[in-house]
């Protein structure tokens, strides 16, 4: 190769270097100049007065670590038959509401109970005057702490269970009385609480009128820690249908009485309360009985296109249903009483109904 070509390659390579050195400078230069300019014109942004310097308005996040409440109860679905909403210590029985009997009220005799318990300080007009067996002890139990206090032992019962066909006697002779206003004394056959085995009367055996004065006075405020209310009274008169009666006792359980009586309400009241306001799916009514006992009470409605209604019950706590002879149930809850879980409420009654014999090709007789 020609020594001149060599020499004039190597200088085009040098001017060519030279020129990119020139470039270089030139941007570190421009870039030195222009972080210069932002530099001046930078201003210090001052820390907000609405941050607490000591950190109490920091955000806090969630802790996924907390236990969940104990104490909260958890509800599962229990299997009873849609026809059990007519049974039940809160059936709710009026000139409106027609109590059906399945028959099986399982009652006592009075008189046959004080002889086994050797109870001799109130009696009952004879030995075929019962009551359901639920509503005795708490009665005796009531009139023995009477007793204990008066030393009064004149208290008889003088109506407890009766039967439709007795209901109907009474009610015919009420009528042929002339007796059929507004507010009756007698109710219609099907239509009394005495049909239920719920419901008693008092009287006394000096002068067979029973008013809840004197010395009595003392079971009308207390029955309530019993589970008894007066069911009738003058002051709620145009919503039961019926005069005051303060010798008509019904038992509806020590929560539900306390709650009536605390709150001066009738018993149509309550139960209306408790189908409107304290429902399973709206808030549920928290009550402290005269026990002592926590109670949690909600309604749930039958499912009445079914023969079986699936209510919420709940899981490790003791528990009460009942229907209440309008459009369902009632579930008590004994918030006191934690129970071991599948021994909530062993005598409920979730037998599901008999599936019908499949049909024969015999005549049945008429």
């Amino acid at each position: 190769m020609p020594k001149n070509k060599v020499s004039k390659e190597k200088s085009i390579r040098r001017t060519k270097t030279l020129a990119e050195i020139f470039v270089c400078a030139v941007f570190f230069v421009a870039s030195g100049y222009a972080v210069k300019i932002c530099s001046d014109n930078a201003t210090i942004v001052e820390k907000s007065k609405l941050v607490d310097a000591s950190g109490a308005n920091d955000i806090e996040l969630p802790d996924t670590t907390e236990m969940p409440d104990p104490d909260k109860i958890i509800f599962t679905y229990a299997p009873i038959n849609t026809s059990e909403k007519f049974n039940g210590d809160l059936i709710l029985v009026n000139n409106q509401h027609e109590y059906i009997s399945d028959g099986n009220e399982n009652l006592v005799s009075i008189l046959s109970k004080n002889d086994e318990t050797g109870r001799d300080f109130f009696t009952a007009v004879d030995y075929s005057y019962t009551i359901r067996e639920v509503a005795y002890e708490p009665m005796a139990k009531m009139i023995e702490d009477f007793y204990n206090i008066y030393q009064n032992d004149t208290l008889i019962i003088y109506g407890s269970y009766r039967t439709k066909e007795f209901q109907q006697q009474l009610y015919d002779n009420y009528i042929a009385q002339g007796e059929s206003d507004d507010a009756p004394l007698v109710a219609k056959p099907g239509f009394s609480e005495h049909e239920t085995g719920y419901a008693f009367d008092f009287s006394e055996t000096e002068n067979y009128d029973y008013q809840g004065t004197g010395d009595f006075a003392w079971l009308n405020e207390n029955c309530y820690k019993y589970g008894f209310i007066i069911r009738y009274t003058e002051e709620k008169q145009n919503i039961t249908e019926f005069r005051s009666e303060p010798w008509h006792f019904r038992y509806v359980g020590i929560p539900h009485a306390t709650y009536i009586t605390e709150n001066n309400l009738c018993f149509e009241e309550y139960i209306d309360l408790l189908l409107n306001t304290y429902s399973y799916e709206n808030e549920h009514l928290n009550i402290t009985g005269a026990d002592g006992v926590e109670y949690e009470v909600f309604s749930f409605k039958a499912d009445d296109m079914s023969d079986v209604t699936n209510i919420p019950v709940p899981t490790g706590y003791r528990y009460d249903v009942s229907g209440n002879n309008v459009d369902g149930f009632i579930i008590t809850v004994h918030k006191s009483e934690k129970v071991e879980f599948g021994q909530e409420n062993p005598e409920m009654n979730t037998t599901e109904p008999e599936e019908p014999e499949p049909p024969t090709d015999e005549t049945p007789e008429e």
